[in-house]
């Protein structure tokens, strides 16, 4: 059974780190492209940043580039979230989702994806 559960979140100060981690099992890992989205209180879910299957290409929103980079093990069937430069904006629970495609274009709609996490809440405030 797929199953994708997300850890690393918790409380830091504006400007601080945090890197989150996504585990997978239950199906290919090295075959599916990865994503993480954000949902902050009374907002739209929202595309953070994703990763193609072999981790050589990549996509970011504009609100994180430059602060925020995914990569990922294939042999530990994990995904991560470095998260750099935090500002309280980024407040929000991520959620990782998968997908046997990888969306060059479209990579940011939740359609696409058929797999989620049950996510982690990242909270930046002093």
């Amino acid at each position: 059974q797929l199953q994708l559960v997300e850890s690393g979140g918790g409380l830091v100060q504006p400007g601080g780190s945090l890197r989150l981690s996504c585990a997978a099992s239950g199906f290919p890992f090295s075959k599916y492209a990865m994503i993480w989205f954000r949902q902050a209180p009374g907002k739209e879910r929202e595309g953070v940043s994703c990763i193609n299957f072999s981790g050589d290409t990549s996509r970011y929103a504009d609100s994180v580039k430059g602060r925020f980079t995914i990569s990922r093990d294939n042999a530990k069937s994990t995904v991560y979230l470095q998260m750099n430069s935090l500002k309280p904006e980024d407040s929000a629970i991520y959620y990782c989702a998968a997908s046997p495609t990888f969306y060059s274009s479209t990579w940011a709609v939740q359609r696409n994806y058929g797999y989620w996490g049950q996510g982690t809440q990242v909270t930046v405030s002093s």
